[in-house]
């Protein structure tokens, strides 16, 4: 009776643990919070081109570069592993936080993309490294 339990739960797990991604950092960003480098962050990339992870402070956002919208993530759901976090894009919110003055541009080497954080908000600049051909890396 066990061994059909187990039977039946094991398949299951599986496709659990694949709906997290691994969440890589990258190397080299420069990220500014109102002109400043915050304390504490770290820039997190997946295979999907155009969709960062940011840890500021103790806040998770997601950032889509292509769509211009940020969300913020609950930290709850966001597993440290390693240097990188594992996160499931099913855990994203139906909305997008208000962002402004949305600006994205080549800068040398790096992708500056630059936004602010409601009306009257926080200014947040995130730069991201580019491939030798001008291609986003990330």
């Amino acid at each position: 009776m066990v061994v059909a339990f187990l039977a039946a739960t094991l398949p299951i797990m599986p496709t659990q643990a694949q709906g997290k991604l691994l969440w890589k950092s990258v190397e080299f960003a420069i990220v500014k919070f109102n002109d400043e480098a915050p304390k504490s962050w770290n820039l997190y990339h997946t295979e999907k081109k155009g969709v960062l992870l940011l840890r500021l402070w103790k806040r998770y956002l997601l950032v889509d570069v292509k769509e211009q919208e940020v969300y913020e993530i609950d930290p709850q759901t966001v597993k440290p592993a390693g240097e990188s976090v594992e996160w499931s894009l099913a855990d994203k919110p139906d909305q997008p936080i208000e962002t402004l003055e949305w600006k994205t541009r080549d800068i040398g080497p790096m992708q500056r993309v630059a936004f602010r954080l409601g009306k009257g908000g926080h200014m947040l600049e995130l730069q991201i490294p580019l491939k030798p051909n001008g291609q986003p890396a990330y």
